[in-house]
């Protein structure tokens, strides 16, 4: 739960400070947040 919180707290401020009016910068900045975030939660978090 507490990956979850932080993944929207990622987002929601890259969002807000750096692409607060470029629909495509956030959609990308977006999509590679939440990959990267997908990528490090398979290779270090996930239990075997």
């Amino acid at each position: 739960m507490l990956y979850v919180l932080a993944l929207v707290a990622v987002v929601v401020g890259v969002d807000i400070l750096f692409f607060r009016h470029q629909f495509w910068g956030r959609l990308i900045a977006n999509v590679v947040i939440v990959l990267v975030f997908a990528a490090f939660y398979l290779r270090f978090l996930k239990r075997p």
